[in-house]
C-alpha cells in the first residue's frame, strides 16, 4: 500500500522511518514532496494535519493517527466524510499512562505535597492514619485502551475503582465498578480522586466544569491526563479556592506550552507536568498502524479502532 506522511508540526518519517522499514516493509510511505501521483495514495499518517492536508488525495481509504489522539484529524476541514480514521492502539503507551496515573493517585492520597513542604522546612511529621487504599475511591472517566489500563492498575493497588463510559464495557473488568453516562452523578459522588482519560470530542469539550467539580465529594482531587480542552481552568481554580477540590494533577493544557505567569504554575495544590503521561515508541506505533490497515482491508475494524463518532 502507498501512504503519505502529513503533519503540520512533526516529521513523521524521521520518527517512524526506521520502524516502518523494519516491521512493515510492504508499506510505502512518502513525504508530501515525494508524491508524484496523489490519486495512488491509499492512506495518510498524521497527527495534527493542516486544514487542506487531505485535499490532493482523492483515493484515500484511511487516515491513521500516529498517536492515541484523533481530535485534530476529526476536526480537519479537508477530511473526506467516507474515509476511515484509525486510532493507534499501543499497549506500551497504555502501560505508561497507567503507571503515570498510579503515581498521581498515590501523590494525592498520601499528600506528598505536604511531605515536600516538610522537607523544605526540616519538619519530621508522620501522620498515623489515612494510608490504606480503601480510604480513597478512584473514578476513571473513559474506558478505552488507556482508561482500561489505568483502572486496572489502580484497582490492583487496592483502591476501590470505578469507570465511566458511554456504554457498559465488553468485557467488563473484575474488581472495577462500571457506570454509564446516564449514571454520571452517582459515579462522581463516589470518586474521591477523579482521573480523566477521555478523548476530546464535541461532547467531552469542557466536561470538567464547575458542575462536575461540585458533584465530586468535598475535598476530592482531580487528575487530567486527557486534553486541556476538557478542563475549565477558572472552575478548577475556584473549586480549589473554596476547598471543594484539594489537589489537582494536570498533564494537558488548552495552550501548550503553558503560558508564563499562568496561575497553575505557582498554585500550591496543583502539580503541573508537560504533557508527558505517555509517549509513543516507533515500533509500537508501526505495529498498530500495520494491524489497523490489515483489519480495515479485511473489513474487521470495529468501534475500538474507527474513531468517527466516538
Amino acid at each position: 500500500m502507498i501512504g503519505v506522511a502529513i503533519d503540520a508540526d512533526l516529521d513523521i518519517l524521521d520518527f517512524l522511518g526506521e520502524a516502518l522499514a523494519t516491521h512493515s516493509p510492504n508499506l510505502s510511505v512518502l513525504r508530501e514532496d515525494e508524491v508524484t501521483d496523489p490519486q495512488t495514495v491509499e492512506f495518510a499518517l498524521t497527527f495534527r494535519p493542516a486544514d487542506d492536508a487531505f485535499t490532493r488525495y482523492t483515493g484515500l481509504k484511511a487516515v491513521v493517527s500516529v498517536a492515541a489522539g484523533v481530535d485534530a484529524i476529526l476536526s480537519c476541514p479537508s477530511l473526506p466524510k467516507d474515509v476511515a480514521v484509525l486510532r493507534v492502539e499501543d499497549d506500551d503507551q497504555a502501560l505508561q499512562m497507567a503507571g503515570f496515573a498510579a503515581f498521581h493517585v498515590l501523590w494525592h492520597h498520601r499528600r506528598m505535597d505536604l511531605h515536600l513542604e516538610d522537607q523544605m522546612n526540616e519538619v519530621w511529621n508522620r501522620p498515623q492514619s489515612g494510608r490504606s487504599p480503601a480510604e480513597r475511591r478512584v473514578g476513571v472517566m473513559g474506558f478505552g485502551l488507556m482508561g482500561r489500563a489505568v483502572a486496572k492498575s489502580i484497582a490492583a493497588l487496592g483502591y476501590p475503582t470505578a469507570s465511566l463510559s458511554r456504554s457498559m464495557p465488553e468485557p467488563s473488568e473484575p474488581g472495577i465498578e462500571h457506570f454509564i453516562d446516564a449514571d454520571r452523578d452517582a459515579f462522581l459522588a463516589r470518586s474521591d480522586i477523579l482521573i480523566n482519560v477521555l478523548p476530546l470530542t464535541q461532547a467531552t469539550r469542557g466536561v470538567m466544569n464547575a458542575d462536575l467539580l461540585a458533584a465530586l465529594p468535598q475535598g476530592a482531587c482531580v487528575v487530567n491526563l486527557g486534553r486541556g480542552e476538557h478542563l475549565d481552568d477558572a472552575a478548577l481554580l475556584a473549586a480549589l479556592e473554596s476547598g471543594q477540590i484539594t489537589g489537582a494533577s494536570l498533564d494537558a493544557f488548552e495552550n501548550e506550552p503553558l503560558a508564563e505567569g499562568h496561575p497553575f504554575w505557582s498554585h500550591p495544590r496543583i502539580l503541573v507536568t508537560p504533557h508527558t503521561a505517555s509517549a509513543p515508541e516507533p515500533t509500537g506505533v508501526v505495529l498498530s498502524i500495520k494491524d489497523g490497515l490489515r483489519r480495515l482491508a479485511d473489513g474487521d475494524v470495529g468501534d475500538d479502532r474507527l474513531a468517527r463518532g466516538y
